[in-house]
């Protein structure tokens, strides 16, 4: 009995107290459980390279092909082979009398007249073909002999740090919760559930969003300067999308960051509201180091990660209120508002964007 007030103490005020070999050793053991796993699982994706490639390329399906001007566009087929996508000069167009249609699907079968076997030309209903002729048809090839090894570890180092996050993680949250106190275990455990649900929630948004988005204004920027954009090199290509969705990811993280030191007194809302200069520059920085080099893709990354962060500091707001009745209220008109500008941007992009693809052509 009299050591139960001890335990507890103990309890509250964090584990028991080791010396520096101690933590060394156990540092050590976190390095190279972490190693193993990483290596375990880069070897289980390097025997499903080919599907993890498949999911790798899916944006390059989403993203619009571009092209130039307003002539309207043939989808030939002979059979059930795809012949080409060409563009109409006006005197093709008058020819042809295909419709008003921008675009339009058209198949070639070979027709007896007479003796002679002509192949004829002819308007069909293939919305499928039309889709698909909207849609970038990007190769993604290797120069090099070895270029197919390099993209196959590529490959597997950004899909086993994936598989093998969760696991590393938990190694490194058992090295660090015994100095903790109850209380910050607490709000260590709610940030590893929202931090793990929101970075989630940050490479879905950039995966099935805003990657399509990107992929489309690289490819309007190569044709804008001039420059065919119809073959890219598959270790550029995967580099480029595996460290736009992990940025993404890690950029979801900053809400539950902050408002975890803010729970441990480290930051306030005061502080938070008096940082937005410098996260404005750190959003850009983010963008350039982990997007292409082009500034559309950079402040694409970069404006989600703002609201974001305006987002914690109006949480931080609300913590820091005595009338949380009064404070729900302001929120909720700035959650409306933090909303409509999403809204707004995401019209922008929807509508506003042919006009961007004929205008950078």
């Amino acid at each position: 009995m009299a050591g139960e007030p001890v335990d507890k103490e103990v309890e509250s005020e964090g584990g028991p107290v080791k010396s520096f070999l101690e933590h060394l050793e156990d540092f050590r053991w976190v390095l190279i459980k972490s190693l193993v796993t990483l290596v375990v699982a880069m070897v289980a994706c390097l025997g499903a390279g080919n599907y993890v490639v498949k999911v790798i390329k899916w944006p390059l399906t989403r993203a619009h092909l571009n092209y130039a001007g307003t002539n309207q566009v043939a989808v030939v087929s002979f059979g059930t082979n795809h012949l080409g996508n060409f563009e109409l000069s006006p005197e093709q167009q008058a020819l042809l009398n295909l419709g008003t249609n921008r675009f339009v699907s058209v198949q070639i079968e070979p027709v007896t007249i007479g003796s002679n076997e002509v192949l004829s030309l002819h308007e069909t209903d293939d919305p499928q073909a039309i889709a698909a002729a909207q849609r970038m048809n990007i190769d993604l090839i290797n120069l090099s002999p070895a270029g197919g090894f390099l993209v196959a570890f590529q490959v597997a180092f950004y899909a086993g740090m994936v598989l093998a996050g969760p696991f590393i993680f938990y190694y490194v949250v058992s090295f660090i919760f015994p100095a903790l106190k109850l209380k910050e275990r607490r709000y260590i455990y709610q940030a590893i559930f929202f931090g793990g649900g929101l970075f989630l929630l940050g490479v879905s948004f950039c995966f099935f969003i805003l990657m399509p988005i990107a992929l489309e204004a690289s490819q309007m920027y190569s044709n804008w300067l001039g420059f065919g954009a119809f073959q890219w090199r598959a270790e550029d290509y995967i580099s480029f999308v595996c460290r736009f969705m992990l940025g993404m990811g890690l950029g979801f993280e900053l809400p539950v960051v902050l408002l975890t030191l803010v729970k441990l007194d480290i930051l306030s809302y005061r502080t938070l509201r008096s940082m937005w200069r410098y996260m404005v520059v750190i959003n850009l920085i983010l963008g350039a180091i982990l997007t292409s080099p082009e500034v559309f893709t950079q402040v694409t990354m970069a404006i989600p990660l703002y609201l974001l962060y305006e987002a914690t500091v109006w949480v931080a707001w609300y913590w820091d209120q005595p009338d949380r009745a009064k404070a729900r209220r302001v929120l909720g008109l700035g959650i409306f508002a933090l909303v409509l500008v999403v809204v707004l941007l995401w019209m922008g992009w929807e509508y506003g964007g042919p006009w961007l693809r004929e205008r950078f052509h």
